[in-house]
């Protein structure tokens, strides 16, 4: 039976991915879904180079990353998204997943909520938020976690702070 995380991770496929995530999760395979790297061949070329052989690695578009989750192969993935949006596009194929992981998201114009500390920089719009608390609200377990040897902050824990 195939197991599932999901990590949200503006720079997708990079160092701490492979070193850190892949080993401890037990990851087979790591799916990287963002439509615009997958339309660029360089751009999958950079990040799949630094990809040892024991892993299988995609840079794919949502529709193929569907593709690829649709079935059950067995194998540990990784999904990793650059931002919680594309989770709610993909929910339907990621229900069940073990958890989900918030790394690094860079500021953006409507970013008004900020995480940082031992779980790294991580910028929220309120559409971020309301967001990432339907997918919490349906079953989906998040925290905040830079790599798996820090301390994470649960979902939960950080709305309850927004309330404050």
């Amino acid at each position: 039976m195939s197991k599932l995380y999901v990590r949200v991770d503006d720079r997708l496929v990079h160092g701490q991915t492979i070193v850190a995530w892949a080993p401890t999760l037990k990851i087979q395979e790591i799916i990287a879904v963002d439509d615009v790297s997958a339309a660029n061949s360089m751009l999958k070329s950079i990040m799949t180079m630094g990809v040892p052989k024991q892993y299988e690695a995609h840079i794919v578009t949502t529709a193929e990353a569907e593709k690829l989750l649709s079935s059950d192969d067995g194998k540990t993935k990784l999904v990793i998204v650059k931002v919680p949006h594309k989770l709610v596009e993909m929910k339907g194929v990621l229900k069940g997943c073990e958890h989900v992981y918030l790394g690094n998201m860079a500021k953006r114009a409507d970013t008004n909520h900020q995480m940082t500390g031992a779980t790294g920089i991580f910028y929220l719009s309120d559409q971020d938020v309301e967001e990432l608390d339907a997918l919490a609200a349906d079953g989906f377990s998040i925290s905040f976690q830079q790599v798996p040897n820090a301390q994470g902050k649960d979902w939960s824990a950080f709305t309850e702070s927004l309330k404050k």
